[in-house]
């Protein structure tokens, strides 16, 4: 919360906090059988696996001649040809002789290797004779051939339950002859706009006092580039018992989630709070943000006539002023609609850009202020980068500063100007893919840089927040079999100890299976191209055969911090022998420290809390701060009170006993 002069903030929760709360109420929905063509961007809800070999047969990597590899160089008759989709007539090779084959040609039975054309001359032979060949080059053995199942072995798991099907996944499965597939389906979203000051867009002339509905069309179209099915519910007056029949019908409908927007203020006619108090659960109903304060997020649970709970209805009271309204829908309904389908990490993206001009912030609440993210290329020496660029007023009226954002940049309360050049958090919201690349003299450092994973950070990004990211490893998670409770708990524990951290927040999160090469991507995509300054792992470094989280992490790290582990060891060992079981790595790679921590939500706190006293000092020196030299020895009679902080949080976590190894 932000403590504020002339705006109370009281009864309101951050924009991070509203967030958890709405993917903490929703839950993925029921999978379903589909088409392949009706799978794609759909989550995958279990995994496939090969029916058949790929190649099904010895195959052919080039137009040339299938020979016994011992034969050598010299003169050969060909003695058959086999060509794509066909199986080579059933001839044999044997020794001195030679096949004709095309590129994905079976290779005939006897021939053990492949000349291509180009190492190969024709002998032109007389009327009558068979055709002839000369081999110019000694073959190895298996030279140029694909043997069965090189590509995909049969029974194989080629696509995870998790994956999300693209372009690349359709034509897998296609490949594989599966064309049903088991994914989660995308939610029905029913919209509503409210106020009796609107009028459809199609109305010519506008009497005094009237607007054209540009909130309903917008959310229509933003739900369905979401892939989600949409129900336009029209537009309803300020009339209580008009919008009661509306929701009704729309919970009537069997829809997932229910978007409204205006009626969530402090107007004598915003009915849409007590109507969702009314009908159901509401989490919140404002939020410390600007713009969009207003929102209110609720949950109605659908039952059947004995009562039994049947479906669960996520209800979104968005704000009515247009630009409010898109806003909150990017940062709260989209998370949603991906979690609900699936997603394993539904959050946005975030990422690092510099400021194209100086930008006012507000003294009292965060700030999601609309610009145009780009890449650009600094002439002649090499430093490149996002440049994020204001859409201009910020007037959550004005619809216009919506126009070509791609970005809501993550502006902190602060009673000032925010400099030309300053590094800020920007959550993407749409395609990057079309931006423009610029040539200019623009010198930032991005957030997914793919230079060195030791380039020296801009000395104004050394001064600022410790960027944590939290990955959580768990078949059980990642499958969506189970919550994720450590995951949160470890966003929570980062925040409650940011100041001792000298400013800290959590930048990232992901949820993986447990899997080496799944952990190492997150892993090494955060150091090297994320550059963030601390990752905790969260579980998987047990005894069981899938805790394989410390070998991915030490197949990443560049050097050991063995000090850490033995001090987190030495206070799990107060709480449960079984902490004598884990098998932790940490390290440091490039600027980044790499922890792996316990699987159990309570064993995160603990030894965070363990840690806390030296963390600070190493972030510092990781960022390269060269002031920062090793702390004098604090002798234990002043360390007593130094330690009055951790010894007050580990009663406030109230650890319950657990064996930290597991997930």
């Amino acid at each position: 919360m932000v403590s504020c002069g002339s705006e109370s903030s009281v009864g309101m929760i951050s924009m991070e906090e509203a967030v958890e709360t709405i993917l903490r109420v929703a839950q993925r929905l029921e999978p379903m059988m589909v088409s392949l063509d009706e799978s794609f961007d759909k989550i995958l809800a279990e995994d496939i696996r090969a029916p058949d070999s790929l190649p099904p047969y010895p195959a052919s990597t080039k137009d040339g001649f299938a020979v016994v590899a011992s034969d050598g160089p010299g003169e050969y008759p060909v003695i058959t040809e086999s060509r794509a989709g066909n199986d080579g007539v059933g001839v044999t090779v044997t020794p001195g002789t030679v096949a004709y084959v095309t590129t994905g040609g079976p290779i005939p039975d006897g021939a053990d290797a492949v000349v291509q054309v180009e190492d190969s001359e024709e002998i032109k032979e007389a009327s009558g004779e068979s055709r002839r060949v000369r081999i110019l080059k000694q073959a190895r053995q298996g030279f140029d051939i694909r043997p069965v199942g090189c590509d995909i072995e049969k029974d194989a798991i080629v696509l995870r339950s998790g994956e999300r099907v693209s372009t690349s996944e359709i034509g897998l499965l296609a490949t594989m002859g599966v064309m049903m597939v088991k994914v989660f389906p995308s939610p029905t979203i029913a919209v509503i706009s409210t106020g009796d000051e609107l009028v459809e867009p199609t109305t010519g002339n506008l009497s005094r006092g009237q607007i054209r509905d540009s909130n309903r069309a917008m959310l229509l179209a933003a739900a369905a580039q979401q892939h989600c099915k949409v129900l336009d519910l029209g537009i309803v007056r300020d009339d209580e018992e008009q919008l009661e029949r509306v929701v009704d019908s729309a919970i009537s409908s069997g829809i997932d989630i229910l978007l409204t927007s205006g009626g969530v203020s402090m107007g004598d006619r915003d009915y849409v709070k007590p109507l969702l108090q009314k009908r159901g659960i509401v989490y919140f109903s404002k939020v410390l943000m600007r713009p969009g304060k207003p929102t209110t997020f609720a949950e109605i649970v659908v039952t059947s006539v004995d009562g039994k709970p049947t479906k669960k209805i996520l209800a979104f009271g968005l704000p009515g002023n247009p630009v409010s309204c898109l806003v909150c829908f990017h940062l709260f309904t989209v998370p949603a609609i991906r979690h609900l389908s699936g997603w394993a990490n539904p959050h946005l993206l975030r990422l690092n850009a510099r400021l194209a001009q100086p930008i006012k912030t507000d003294p009292f609440r965060p700030e999601y202020h609309r610009a145009t993210i780009r890449w650009e290329i600094n002439d002649g020496s090499g430093n490149s980068g996002f440049v994020a660029e204001s859409t201009g007023n910020q007037m959550s009226s004005r619809l216009l500063n919506m126009k070509l954002a791609n970005a809501l940049l993550e502006l902190p309360p602060k009673d000032g100007v925010l400099a030309a050049g300053k590094s800020v958090s920007a959550i993407v919201i749409s395609d990057l893919s079309g931006l423009p690349v610029n040539q200019n003299s623009v010198k930032c450092t991005p957030a997914n840089n793919r230079g060195s994973a030791h380039t020296q950070a801009p000395a104004e990004s050394q001064d600022s927040a410790v960027r944590v990211a939290i990955l959580t490893v768990s078949d059980t998670v990642a499958s969506g079999s189970g919550p994720d409770r450590s995951g949160p708990r470890a966003v929570s524990v980062v925040n409650s100890l940011s100041e001792k951290l000298g400013g800290a927040r959590v930048v990232a999160t992901a949820v993986v299976p447990d899997e080496v090469e799944k952990i190492k991507d997150v892993l090494q995509r955060w150091s090297d191209i994320d550059k963030v300054d601390l990752i905790l792992t969260l579980g998987g470094t047990g005894f069981t055969p899938r805790d394989v989280t410390p070998e991915a992490t030490k197949g990443l790290i560049e050097k050991e911090t063995p000090g850490l582990l033995y001090v987190m060891l030495q206070e799990s060992l107060k709480v449960t022998p079984f902490a004598i079981l884990s098998r932790a790595a940490a390290g440091i790679r490039g600027s980044t420290l790499i922890i792996n921590m316990p699987g159990n939500p309570n064993a995160v706190a603990e030894c965070m809390a363990a840690l806390m006293p030296a963390l600070k000092h190493a972030m510092k020196q990781l960022r390269g701060d060269k002031r920062e030299k090793n702390p004098r020895h604090v002798p234990h009679a002043e360390a007593e009170t130094t330690d009055t902080w951790e010894q007050s949080y580990k009663l406030a976590s109230a650890p319950e006993p657990s064996c930290p190894c597991s997930h």
